[in-house]
């Protein structure tokens, strides 16, 4: 059991708790302005002892700097372009700001401060969330390690991120870009009717592509990461079917010809096709020349034809499922939140559906 006593110091009287860690070691926490104080501390260390949650104080002495380091190390789970996403916000804004603090230091009220900071001094609300998401990344690794009882960064007030409006081109729209884009036709023709993402498609090899099934086999991803091409899984390191119009297909038979099964679709076969630059790329280039002719062909990006592929295939009456699987959404659930929009047209057609149906089988509801 702890033991009390009190002690003189130059602020007058304290008291000091005297008491055992699980580990059987004495050590004692010292300064406490009054005898009830001391008591009720050394009743809430036999009760976490009790429980198992005993916190060791001298645990929460460890920095964010040395923690950091360590954590940082872990992820080894991500993949090489958000590893380094991470990494940067470790290095460039939170080891800066936080790296000297103890651990059991920081509070909330604190890492809310930060973030408000970080959004006004004009920080996109992704950035500072994922900011956020490392720190907290930290302390939750201390408390797993039994450093802190709980995570002061978790239950903070976090920016909301909000969504970029999304861009859909027409069949014509897509035709018209394919013409401008010269010698990439090819390229922009299957962003727009596949909705691969850029390093699915820099990643295709010729075996991917089965002409009997009309699918392509979604398996890597090739994506430039510090001025290199960083090859990985897909995205969340399932391979995935993909639907391919029949026009289509035999662009990609033209493509492949002569082709080994192991060269690349796209490019010279070996080398990993890059993003083009946003600024003076030939994509770009591209869409001015459309603008040009169209003063409404609207500013698009690569990944603007993933979300074209989407709109395409729903319009053309692919259902939530169908279009997940093409796209390689986790769940249908991602893929309507992120197309609510264009499900919205299908509540028309359900209204008008239900109503043929429903007058052919039962004629008295024609009438009013």
């Amino acid at each position: 059991m702890a033991t009390i006593k009190p002690y003189d110091s130059a602020k007058g009287k304290r008291y000091r708790v005297r008491y055992r860690k699980p580990d059987g070691r004495q050590t004692d926490k010292r300064g406490f302005k009054t005898k009830k104080e001391a008591e009720l501390f050394a009743a809430t260390v036999e009760v976490s002892k009790a429980t198992g949650e005993f916190i060791d104080a001298t645990a929460g002495r460890a920095t964010i700097g040395e923690l950091g380091t360590t954590w940082l190390k872990h992820q080894t789970h991500l993949k090489p372009s958000t590893y380094r996403s991470v990494e940067s916000a470790w290095r460039n804004h939170v080891n800066p700001e936080w790296g000297s603090r103890k651990v059991a230091t920081i509070k909330p009220s604190e890492i809310s401060t930060w973030m408000s900071g970080k959004t006004a001094s004009g920080l996109s609300a992704t950035s500072v969330l994922r900011m956020h998401g490392v720190l907290a990344g930290i302390l939750d690794m201390a408390v797993a390690d039994r450093r802190l009882a709980r995570n002061p960064a978790r239950g903070v007030k976090l920016p909301e991120k909000r969504g970029k409006r999304r861009v859909y081109l027409s069949h014509e729209q897509v035709g018209a870009l394919a013409n401008s884009a010269g010698k990439n036709a090819l390229v922009v023709l299957t962003l727009a009717y596949t909705g691969l993402r850029w390093g699915e498609l820099a990643g295709l090899s010729v075996a991917d592509v089965n002409f009997t099934t009309r699918r392509l086999t979604v398996h890597d991803n090739a994506v430039a990461v510090g001025g290199e091409v960083i090859v990985g899984t897909a995205k969340d390191n399932e391979p995935r079917s993909v639907p391919v119009p029949k026009f289509l297909l035999e662009k990609l038979r033209n493509q492949c010809k002569n082709k080994p099964r192991s060269h690349l679709v796209f490019g010279d076969g070996v080398t990993y096709l890059r993003l083009p630059n946003s600024k003076k790329g030939w994509f770009t280039y591209a869409v001015k020349r459309c603008q040009a002719v169209d003063s409404d062909f609207p500013r698009v990006t690569p990944h603007d034809l993933r979300h074209t592929a989407a709109s395409l295939a729903i319009s053309a009456g692919a259902n939530v499922k169908a279009v997940q699987r093409m796209l390689g959404h986790a769940s249908a659930a991602m893929t309507l939140d992120t197309y609510a929009d264009l499900f919205d047209d299908d509540l028309d057609s359900v209204a008008e559906s239900l109503q043929e149906k429903a007058v052919a089988a039962c004629p008295q509801f024609a009438h009013n």
